[in-house]
């Protein structure tokens, strides 16, 4: 029928045409358990790009009148339920997408949306309503008419919240919403309300639009977790599917933990699986600008935990205070929060921690430092991939030198006394190095504990295997010795016909000024 009310199911004909489709409508089961209930009121914030706008082309395509979806259904998972045939295009659909009508209608978007419901209602009904009322009013007039009720979808719905300044606009909208969800019509011809953002709910003085709703986060989102994102078991689907190697998926696009399950972005994995190629494509769904607007904030602590992370350790944190307002940020803690939510940070509920989840993520924070105020890091960082091309091709005094320079770096921020500490500096300085090897640190080898051993991914090409040591105001030549001596490159021996070993002292005094000597080997096979 329209566009905004009763919607055909092209959008979920298009995606479920898609090359890459995975079946995710079990959610419509549960769905299905709230319909016209006191949980009827759902909202899912999660990133960018984690299958929110696909989930709501879904619920269009099963609840809309406007369209028979049977023959999209009829082979999918929602139809082994013995309730498929009993909701299937049975309701009266709105569809809105608030970003659409920013776009062109920032000063009178409520309006605007109202103008373009109507129009669609009218179609169907004529002169039967009164498109003067409200729209609550509106709506309540189709539903005793029709005697069917509504599923509402808003996608994007904090997109006002999120981008306008105007106090007078963001109250209109409320308002409006509070009309859809909150009025006491709307008690009656709402049977479902879903609801998608970035950020979660924030209570805006006296409004109370939303305090209905049940909310899903990248924090918590039971029980409807693994219908947003691609879950481990279908990534490795995937990788079967397309001849990818799925360590190599892992490492560039798991880690978001939410709920305990590991949960992939699914529009990178879909790309990396279609093109072939293991790359960052998150840089083409957002912008960088925002990353750099939460780690230079001029908090205690911040740039340290941000460092921690980029050297692949995790930091507490604290998201209860978090007031889910980008523009109220208070704190390290509401800054790490943010990143969370803006899919930047990963978040392990167990242990109260933000990570990087992923080398894609990673990627986007070295994109990020590039453009930002931490020009001395992101200076670093870009000599990255000279330091692994040198270690490969045996370049010891040039690997000092560049170890040098990385250590001048990150001082100010590491404590750089031992050799855990020169640890931390050297997954700095390898930063690049994930996108083709499995760096692991104090991996278990022959007669003791590795410090580094980089195994090549299966992208890797002719790189060679390199297990690295690390002393403190001793040698190279010892750390050499000892990785011979306690044979920790038999580790290696089934990753690659090439194995470097590769030795690293930190001298505190350091003679003429420079305090890193390297040694590297290659071992014979």
């Amino acid at each position: 029928m329209g566009v905004y009310f009763n919607p055909n199911n092209e959008s979920f004909t298009s995606d479920k045409r898609s090359k890459i489709y995975i079946d995710k409508t079990g959610l419509l089961e549960y769905l299905n358990g709230i319909l016209e209930t006191n949980s009827k009121y759902i909202a899912v914030s999660h990133a960018r790009r984690f299958g929110k706008s696909h989930a709501a082309g879904m619920i269009d395509a099963y609840y809309s009148l406007g369209c028979d979806s049977s023959n999209l259904f009829d082979d999918t998972k929602i139809a082994e339920s013995e309730d498929y045939r009993k909701y299937r295009n049975q309701y009266n659909v709105i569809h809105i997408d608030v970003s659409s009508f920013w776009d062109f209608y920032k000063d009178n978007i409520v309006e605007k949306i109202i103008e373009y419901i109507c129009e669609d209602i009218r179609e169907v009904y004529k002169d039967k309503i009164d498109y003067s009322k409200m729209i609550n009013s509106v709506l309540m007039s189709v539903y005793k008419i029709s005697k069917i009720p509504f599923v509402i979808i808003i996608d994007e719905w904090d997109c006002v919240i999120r981008n306008s300044k105007d106090n007078e606009l963001v109250h209109r909208y409320l308002q409006f919403l509070h009309s859809l969800f909150k009025s006491e019509e709307s008690k009656a011809f709402v049977a479902l309300a879903y609801i998608t953002g970035i950020l979660p709910i924030k209570k805006i003085q006296d409004e109370s639009a939303l305090n209905n709703f049940d909310e899903y986060t990248m924090l918590k989102s039971k029980p409807i977790t693994q219908y947003y994102g691609f879950t481990e078991e279908e990534v490795k689907d995937l990788c079967k599917k397309y001849a990818m190697d799925f360590e190599t998926t892992k490492a560039w696009y798991n880690g978001y933990l939410i709920d305990g399950i590991h949960m992939y972005n699914p529009n990178s994995v879909s790309l990396a699986m279609k093109k072939k190629d293991f790359d960052s494509y998150w840089k083409n769904t957002s912008s960088f600008a925002s990353i750099n607007t939460f780690i230079t904030m001029n908090y205690a602590g911040l740039k340290d935990d941000i460092m921690t992370m980029l050297s692949g350790g995790k930091v507490r944190v604290n998201t209860n205070s978090f007031q889910n307002d980008f523009s109220t940020v208070a704190s390290k803690d509401d800054a790490l929060t943010a990143l969370i939510h803006l899919g930047y940070l990963g978040y392990d509920a167990n242990r109260k921690s933000a990570y990087i989840p992923n080398y894609e993520v990673a990627t986007a924070f070295e994109a990020a430092l590039q453009i930002g105020e931490w020009k001395d890091i992101a200076k670093a960082i870009s000599i990255c991939d000279e330091l692994l091309d040198e270690t490969i091709d045996g370049n010891a005094d040039r690997v000092a030198e560049l170890i040098e320079l990385a250590h001048e770096t990150y001082t100010s921020v590491l404590t750089y006394n031992d050799e855990n500490s020169l640890s931390c500096v050297l997954t700095m300085a390898y930063f690049t190095a994930p996108a083709y090897y499995n760096v692991v640190r104090e991996l278990p080898a022959g007669k003791g504990f590795a410090d580094f051993v980089f195994i090549p991914r299966a992208n890797a090409g002719a790189r060679p295997a390199m297990v690295v040591e690390l002393k403190y105001n001793q040698s190279a030549d010892t750390a050499i010795r000892q990785i011979k001596e306690k044979r920790y490159q038999g580790a290696l021996s089934g990753y690659s016909d090439r194995i470097l070993m590769v030795g690293i002292n930190y001298d505190a005094e350091g003679k003429d000024k420079k305090h890193h000597t390297c040694m590297i080997e290659e071992w014979k096979l």
